[in-house]
């Protein structure tokens, strides 16, 4: 479809002029017929399509500000507004078959913006869900009018224009919405943004209507375009309210990205929270094995008291007992005294290591405590961190309720034309003194940061710790596992050294000889000390040689000498018994 927009002025009625808008926003005629036959006629359609959104916008904008209330449905200007942005929307239009028919609406490339912003899912589901809409048409300008009622048609379609991709789907590549036409008019729709409308798009026939540009609107002499001064107060009005609108969106994105911080934050908190239970934890294993460690060092304090009570209970007993022997046994007994004073040092210096364990557990004590202090540190620190964001989010709350308490004045003061003036600049400048504040906090922030940085740092220098403490413990395990070995090996020769005695003892006897006592000599058990007679006869004893009544000497037991069992007094027994099980392992 091509038209072309043409006006007259009274004084050179004969010359057809294309009405075109000057610099100023006036309308001036121009001769066009030349320049037209040479161009394309797509783009004179692009270039008039243009100029009537021009006019329509420009023109809605003006009555709207001098009306002075929310626009009704039934108001010209928008009307003729919805009018053109359908004719702008279906220029270049593909045509889409079907099984029973050709296809050609608008609906199709507005579908695609609720998948470009999300925020326009709530209006593709409103007029789908309207149940007077039956065609593709009437819900493509339903979606017009919602748009336009919540003052985001200029966003909406921005999406659509920076994704040419998509809609050369659905549009020819001279199509008004794929060149740059289409960028200039959803320019020229964010002035849209100052008026407020109240469309009610149930009660509307909108399936049915007929989309004609009425032009009798724009048809208007010279001197109805006057006033220039305020048209230009109109225009300042509207920039100031624009930069006031952006500067608005500029503080809710700042808004936003400190709500995102503080959950950065949030999260950060949660993570140090986590490590610190896990070096709680961490302490109080080691607490657990330093306690295992004392009581293990405890049990092998006694073991080794025991053993050396017993080694100086039997030292005392082979002293008396060696005391009557040659010079030959005293010899072997002073170096069998040599070889326990060599085996008593040994254990001395055993005990001089379990004191420098325990030195060493007194160090880890001293080093667990100065963990434990560091934790304390942290977990108040934490809670200054969880003051600062709490008292983060109560700034943040004020701010959003006095943005808002802001665009609630700003829009009753757009009535009083010459009062905005002073009001505006005194809201830029708390605005300024608001962008300062957020500067300052976004530095505490930052602060925030850095000492949650030197925290971390902290941290795992303390993980460094705990792990070279873990690698002292295993160290020292190590060590007292190999002193238990040692002390098992002293405690072997120990055995092996008394085994040597009791063969020095019985070497000596064979060398000495058994004192056998002559049956004259002895007239009573040396035992009972009962007097022999025919009843009680003597019994040598093959040990000793002594001479004992038979109850006194009723044992038989293996000697050095004699392989098969022989008498044995009760003494010898006991003696013989003793050593047997000693040597036993």
């Amino acid at each position: 479809m091509t038209f072309q927009v043409w006006g007259w002025r009274r004084e050179d009625a004969p010359q057809v002029l294309a009405w075109v808008p000057d610099a100023e926003g006036r309308r001036a005629g121009v001769p066009m017929r030349r320049s037209l036959a040479t161009k394309d006629p797509t783009a004179v359609e692009r270039a008039n399509l243009l100029n009537m959104a021009k006019l329509s916008i420009k023109g809605l904008i003006e009555s709207a500000l001098s009306f002075g209330r929310t626009l009704d449905s039934d108001y010209p200007p928008l009307q003729q507004f919805f009018v053109v942005m359908e004719h702008c929307l279906k220029h270049g239009l593909k045509v889409r078959k079907s099984f029973l028919s050709y296809n050609k609406t608008i609906w199709g490339p507005l579908e695609l913006v609720e998948k470009l912003y999300p925020e326009a899912e709530e209006i593709g589901a409103s007029v789908r869900d309207l149940p007077g809409l039956k065609t593709p048409l009437g819900r493509a300008r339903a979606w017009l009018r919602l748009a336009l009622m919540q003052k985001k048609m200029a966003d909406y379609l921005r999406c659509l224009i920076i994704q040419r991709d998509l809609l050369s789907e659905f549009y020819e590549y001279h199509a008004l919405m794929m060149e740059e036409e289409g960028a200039v008019i959803v320019g020229l729709l964010v002035g849209l943004n100052v008026i407020d409308a109240n469309l009610c798009v149930k009660g509307e026939d909108l399936d049915s209507q007929v989309g004609v540009i009425d032009f009798s609107m724009y048809l208007k002499n010279e001197e109805d375009i006057g006033n220039k001064e305020r048209n230009v107060q109109i225009a300042a009005i509207l920039d100031q309210k624009n930069y006031v609108e952006e500067l608005n969106r500029q503080l809710n994105s700042t808004v936003s990205s400190l709500h995102s911080r503080v959950d950065s934050l949030e999260k950060s908190n949660t993570k140090l929270i986590e490590e610190l239970a896990i070096a709680k934890n961490n302490i109080i294993k080691l607490q657990e094995e330093n306690h295992q460690l004392r009581s293990e060092n405890k049990l092998i304090l006694m073991k080794t008291q025991q053993h050396l009570e017993v080694t100086k209970v039997d030292v005392e007993t082979e002293l008396q007992t060696y005391k009557h022997s040659r010079q030959g046994l005293d010899e072997m007994y002073n170096e069998a005294r040599r070889q326990l004073r060599d085996e008593s040092q040994l254990r001395q210096g055993s005990e001089d290591g379990l004191k420098e364990k325990n030195e060493i557990i007194a160090r880890l004590e001293e080093k667990t405590n100065k963990i434990t202090a560091a934790m304390r540190q942290l977990e108040q620190r934490l809670q200054q961190a969880e003051k600062a964001q709490m008292e983060a989010e109560d700034e943040d709350e004020k701010y959003l309720q006095e943005c808002l308490s802001k665009s609630d004045s700003l829009q009753k003061q757009i009535s009083q034309k010459e009062k905005q003036l002073v009001q505006l600049e005194t809201d830029l400048k708390i605005e300024k003194e608001w962008r300062q504040t957020l500067q300052e906090d976004l530095q505490k922030e930052k602060d925030a940061l850095s000492h949650l940085r030197n925290e971390t740092q902290q941290i795992i220098s303390l993980k460094k710790e705990f792990l070279n403490l873990q690698d002292e413990n295993q160290q020292l395990k190590k060590i007292h596992h190999e002193q238990e070995q040692a002390l098992q090996e002293l405690g072997n020769k120990l055995s092996e050294s008394k085994l040597k005695i009791e063969d020095i003892k019985e070497a000596n006897k064979a060398l000495q000889g058994l004192v056998w006592l002559k049956d004259k000599e002895a007239t009573h058990c040396k035992l009972c000390e009962k007097e022999f007679s025919l009843s009680k006869r003597k019994h040598h004893c093959r040990n000793c040689g002594e001479i004992f009544c038979n109850a006194c000497s009723d044992n038989e037991l293996p000697l050095p000498s004699s392989p098969k069992p022989v008498r044995v007094c009760d003494s010898c027994h006991a003696l013989l018994i003793q050593r047997c099980s000693s040597n036993l392992p």
